[in-house]
């Protein structure tokens, strides 16, 4: 049996793992499980799943788990708090593999121990690349660590690459990468009415069940420049080599164009226990639990070219990863800023490109090649996307 540490137990990637691993409890076991402040659903999973550690980030959240376990059938569960907690468990001895599933810049530490620690990296984190890539790579080369993206798109990709692929390396014969993206639940509404988007509107995918950031990086198209800047890492690609294709259908999930003129695409139900199990078997496979692909029922599929007027933030992230150095990191602390405000209704969803687009002129494109320099770099764009923010509005 494997030993699986999920960091992000109770967020939608946390919570399909946990539903593939209850179909395979005979090849995993549950060491680790974490989570921010959700402990209702943690205690659920705990009953179900009896991990050795669970680690609730938030202090006060901890005491109350603490005593929510006291009497109850799982209260030899050892609780630990604090960001520091999370690589503690994502490198204990007994995790053979790590859901690497916190969203945003705050699973990059925990991510990046993992990788240290030579473990299986599932990776459902794109921040942790966008911000650190050439390190996050490096670690992993260094320490022989197994790099498995979980990113629908992500893991299409690395299904269609040649046999005996890993990640990290350039495939020859590969010559393009074609990134397919729903368009969210704006691709049709009109560019005059975008500036009365609330957040309710923003976080109703269409196609997919994702947390409300997620969501509206879906809706910007951020997402989709999150993940072009995380393909060129993962897959030793130019940008110029990636080109995002609006498929509202959400079926075929990425394609590589090959140079003989052979385009490989794959397909399925949109559902993220796909790239979860492809990932937990590999390089087998094993159920996962979602429904096969009935291709009559789909009858169709589109493809469109984005339009960057509508999506600006994708431009964006393609002037960020030509740029490279901190950029790509501003780009991403940026946008976390400009999302929560959006969400807490601070700004309109117009704002959010403004915001990033304004937080990168305002810094040169530095070598990002240490950790000090991009967890400063950081800091320093949340900071100054805070000051963009209120200038907007005061």
């Amino acid at each position: 049996m494997k030993g699986i540490c999920i960091l992000g137990a109770t967020g939608s990637i946390g919570v399909s793992t946990l539903d593939v691993i209850a179909r395979h409890t005979d090849l995993y076991n549950v060491v680790a499980l974490t989570a921010n402040n959700n402990i209702d659903l943690l205690y659920e999973q705990c009953l179900e799943h009896r991990p050795e550690f669970v680690v609730v980030v938030d202090e006060k959240k901890a005491l109350a788990f603490t005593e929510k376990l006291k009497n109850s059938p799982v209260s030899d569960i050892k609780v630990l708090s604090g960001a520091d907690s999370l690589e503690y468990v994502a490198t204990l001895d007994n995790v053979d593999s790590v859901m690497a599933a916190i969203v945003g810049a705050a699973g990059l530490l925990p991510s990046l121990a993992a990788a240290k620690a030579g473990k299986i990296i599932l990776l459902a984190n794109k921040e942790a690349l966008v911000m650190s890539g050439d390190i996050f790579m490096q670690a992993v080369a260094e320490s022989g660590a197994q790099l498995l993206p979980i990113d629908s798109e992500h893991n299409a990709i690395f299904q269609c690459m040649p046999a005996g692929y890993k990640s990290g390396m350039h495939a020859k014969q590969a010559r393009r990468i074609l990134l397919t993206a729903s368009g969210g639940p704006f691709r049709e509404m009109p560019l005059d009415q975008l500036v009365n988007v609330t957040p309710d509107q923003a976080v109703a995918h269409p196609n997919w069940d994702m947390g409300r950031k997620i969501s509206v990086d879906s809706a910007t198209m951020m997402n989709k420049g999150l993940e072009m800047i995380e393909a060129c890492i993962l897959f030793a690609m130019t940008p110029d080599q990636i080109q995002v294709v609006i498929h509202p259908q959400s079926i075929i999930h990425s394609m590589v164009d090959y140079v003989d003129g052979t385009v490989l695409a794959q397909m399925g139900n949109p559902d993220m226990r796909v790239p979860i199990a492809y990932s937990m078997a590999w390089p087998e496979r094993f159920d996962s639990g979602v429904e096969p692909l009935n291709i009559f029922d789909v009858r169709r599929m589109d493809f469109e070219e984005p339009n960057l007027e509508r999506f600006p933030c994708l431009r964006l992230a393609y002037e960020a990863i030509k740029k490279g150095g901190i950029i790509p990191t501003i780009l991403n602390a940026a946008n976390e800023i400009a999302v929560e405000a959006f969400l807490n209704e601070r700004v309109r969803f117009t704002d959010i490109p403004v915001i990033i687009e304004r937080c990168m002129e305002r810094f040169e494109a530095k070598p990002a090649n240490t950790l000090d320099i991009i967890l400063g770099v950081d800091q320093q764009a949340r900071l100054v996307s805070e000051q963009i923010i209120n200038e907007l509005y005061h």
